[in-house]
């Protein structure tokens, strides 16, 4: 059997080289289950202690461990990379955050709470990213389906759970969608084109600018 330093060594190879958040139940079979699930997190620690000074650190999400960019070298990184990120429009992402904090939602709820249609392709659009599921349907006239967002939406916000996501009222004056309603369900009580407004743009609210 492998010594904890040996073993901490495995940790920090396999999650390097993964490209995807690899939970502790995955990280066990690295050691052929001879490892508890404390150790391994124990170890994690101390992996996240390590890297604590560098450009990279270690983080636990909503999927499980990975290494990722600390965000103030990102803008550097981002000066050699050939890949930009993917603009998303206002009606997008105000779609995102209604269904961020009052999931689980139909799409008439959204259309509600917005004051307008919402195109089938804002949703296509969140469904294609993996940010929004449909996770039932609710027991009305036509069985409408209920969104939520995923584990890869909080993954790549860079959170472990929705009680992590900034106040509701912070999002809401950002977008300027109307104040809260106290009947609908928050995040912290939640499950875990050319259709758009003539008002789109392109400002991303701060919370959700690092995953646009």
């Amino acid at each position: 059997m492998l010594s904890l330093p040996e073993a901490k060594t495995v940790l920090e190879t396999a999650l390097l080289s993964s490209q995807e958040p690899l939970a502790i139940g995955e990280l066990r079979k690295l050691f052929d289950q001879e490892l508890g699930a404390d150790t391994i997190r124990r170890l994690l620690d101390e992996l996240r202690e390590d890297w604590s000074e560098k450009g990279v650190e270690l983080v636990n999400l909503a999927s499980g461990w990975r290494f990722q960019t600390r965000p103030a070298f990102q803008p550097y990184l981002a000066r050699i990379s050939a890949d930009k990120a993917p603009r998303y429009s206002r009606a997008v992402l105000e779609t995102l955050a209604i269904v961020a904090y009052r999931q689980p939602v139909t799409r008439g709820d959204i259309e509600d709470i917005r004051g307008v249609t919402v195109s089938p392709n804002i949703i296509r659009a969140l469904e294609a990213r993996g940010w929004i599921d449909v996770v039932g349907h609710r027991d009305a006239p036509g069985r409408p389906a209920l969104y939520a967002t995923t584990k890869r939406f909080l993954d790549d916000l860079g959170l472990r759970s929705l009680q992590e996501l900034p106040p509701l009222e912070e999002i809401a004056k950002s977008l300027d969608l109307p104040a809260p309603a106290g009947e609908l369900p928050t995040a912290a009580g939640a499950v875990a084109g050319p259709d758009q407004p003539a008002d789109d743009d392109e400002r991303a609210p701060p919370a959700l600018a690092s995953a646009a």
